[in-house]
């Protein structure tokens, strides 16, 4: 993250920025963080079991889906790239999230916001759907064996289940 904001602003950042950084990140999580619209009645109606496999820290996702209040649908199926030791867009944290759940990685499918949970996605050879009612544009979701969306209420017709 350092170098990307560095970048950004096109000067390196004193030593001790990560401090009062984490105080405003965390500060505008707890006041304004919202589930994306239609989240919770896709999970509550999904047919299948589904985790969270993230490149955030285990505290950082628990945190997030306890404000989100999404925390009850994901107990005990929460997945860290801690867990592997390598971030996406290596493919180690759905290929261990799959095991965990006791899924083929073959007959699974990915929903990710970020291009390099979708890279990951491909990598480990699952369908892959890209989220692109977010932060990344749809142009970089794109690819091979991706279908990129906009309105989370698609997801249960695009995965092949009913919707009603």
């Amino acid at each position: 993250m350092r170098e990307q904001i560095e970048a950004h602003l096109g000067r390196p950042l004193p030593d001790a920025w990560e401090e009062p950084f984490s105080q405003a990140y965390w500060a505008l999580i707890d006041a304004e963080l919202q589930p994306v619209a239609g989240v919770r009645e896709v999970l509550r109606r999904l047919p299948v079991p589904f985790c969270v496999a993230s490149n955030g820290s285990h505290e950082k996702i628990t945190r997030e889906l306890t404000v989100t209040g999404l925390m009850p649908l994901f107990e005990d199926c929460v997945f860290s790239a801690d867990d592997v030791g390598v971030p996406k867009p290596d493919p180690a944290l759905y290929l261990y999230a799959a095991k965990q759940m006791g899924a083929v990685p073959a007959a699974s499918a990915v929903v990710d916001d970020s291009a390099f949970g979708i890279e990951a996605a491909r990598r480990a050879g699952m369908r892959s759907y890209g989220y692109a009612g977010s932060v990344t544009p749809a142009e970089r979701l794109q690819g091979p064996g991706t279908t990129v969306f906009s309105d989370m209420a698609e997801l249960l017709r695009l995965l092949g289940f009913p919707e009603s």
